[in-house]
């Protein structure tokens, strides 16, 4: 086809408009057939907004530098000497296959059964402390949580030596503010050194009053012993869990509804507690400090919520201040998120909470009383001195 304007002549070949059309339909029927497929797939195998965020996660503010350095060499000038460039083939591979070449569970975890329990972040290790040993929890049926166990209270009472020391009070108080609030999602957990049962399977490590809330008291006790005005909550989950006629992963749904009516009722709580134990033997949940033994604790920080960086934040401070005063004491801070854990564990309510493991099915009221202790101690320390800073900075103003 021909034609003529201004003197000059056009000429459009058929064949071209026919190979354009023909493109654009292939186009069409491929993103078509593109988006069949994906839809089509298995959800764990789909583009979701934590694949893409996993794959942000392996690029590194340096890999993104030398990436402009490619461009412009200025920008690497301002990354440390001892920086090294990063390989971006094994980079290109994670984020294309989601393994990490470096880390064997990011394959394991999806082909070996029961894996996917240490499929998660080490955000800073204690003593001794691994992939290997990470906190284990249980979660036994309802049924098996509802089983009678006798306990023996006798055994706690004689476990506290009479103290007739006179108590100081503390140089510092919140006055009637409470400031700290302390629960219990999973109210039932126990230990067996106070249980009459059989102790080779930790699911049994459950009783509706010899339980984690004990600690929760102890750790009461001792903040308000340091000025720190102190809620504890000893609802028992398990109850609201039969009213809902839930199970028992659905705990942390259970909980949530006690904990924001707190924060609702008292603006004033800075932090918010949740104990737990750990489902993990003595060897591993027992450290000896100055020739006492204590109950060691972990953090649990919930990756899937809105406060994670400040509830790490917390949790990263106070592993630090408990390794100064108490060597060995905390097991370190575990974030858990994505598919298989609740992944907020309630801390989306305030950026002051935290989850406190205490412990072990083998640990005793003594070890865990000391323990309560110690966390009560840099808890006030972190407090008061988070207080003053504040203050000069209001002076300041």
């Amino acid at each position: 086809m021909k034609s003529r304007t201004d003197g000059m002549m056009f000429t459009v070949h058929g064949t071209s408009i026919s190979k354009g059309i023909i493109l654009l339909l292939f186009g069409v029927i491929m993103t078509f057939m593109l988006i069949a497929i994906m839809t089509s797939l298995k959800p764990e195998y789909r583009i979701s907004s934590s694949s893409i965020n996993n794959i942000a996660t392996t690029l590194t503010g340096e890999s993104l530098v030398y990436l402009l350095g490619y461009e412009n060499h200025y920008f690497t000038q301002s990354l440390p000497e001892s920086s090294k460039k990063p390989n971006y083939s094994s980079l290109i591979f994670h984020a294309a296959t989601n393994i990490n070449p470096d880390d064997p569970r990011s394959l394991l975890g999806r082909e070996l059964p029961g894996f996917s329990i240490f499929d998660s972040k080490l955000i800073v290790a204690g003593q001794g402390t691994n992939y290997s040993n990470l906190p284990i929890e249980s979660s036994p049926p309802l049924e098996v949580l509802l089983e009678e166990r006798e306990a023996s209270l006798e055994s706690i009472s004689e476990e506290e030596p009479a103290d007739d020391k006179p108590v100081t009070p503390p140089e510092m108080t919140t006055g009637d503010k409470k400031v700290v609030y302390i629960y219990h999602t999973h109210a039932r957990e126990s230990y067996f050194p106070h249980l009459k049962v059989d102790n080779s399977n930790p699911d049994n490590a459950f009783h509706p009053e010899v339980n984690v809330t004990l600690v929760g008291e102890k750790l009461g006790e001792e903040l308000e012993a340091r000025g720190l005005g102190t809620e504890v909550d000893k609802t028992d989950v398990t109850d609201i869990l039969l009213k809902n006629n839930w199970q028992y992963g659905q705990s942390y749904n259970a909980s949530r509804s006690v904990v924001a009516s707190a924060l609702e009722k008292n603006r004033d709580f800075t932090y918010v507690i949740d104990i737990h134990r750990d489902a993990a033997r003595k060897e591993i949940t027992t450290a000896t400090i100055n020739g006492e033994k204590y109950a060691r604790t972990w953090f649990i920080v919930g990756g899937n919520n809105p406060n994670a960086a400040k509830n790490t934040k917390i949790a990263e401070e106070l592993h630090h201040l408990l390794e100064k005063k108490y060597p060995g004491l905390s097991r370190g801070v575990n974030e858990k998120s994505g598919a298989g854990t609740n992944g907020k564990f309630n801390q989306d309510l305030s950026a002051g909470a935290m989850l406190i493991e205490f412990g072990g099915v083998d640990n005793t009221m003594e070890e865990l009383n000391r323990t309560a202790k110690a966390i009560a101690d840099v808890l006030a320390e972190y407090y008061w001195q988070a207080e003053k800073v504040n203050a000069s900075e209001d002076s300041k103003e």
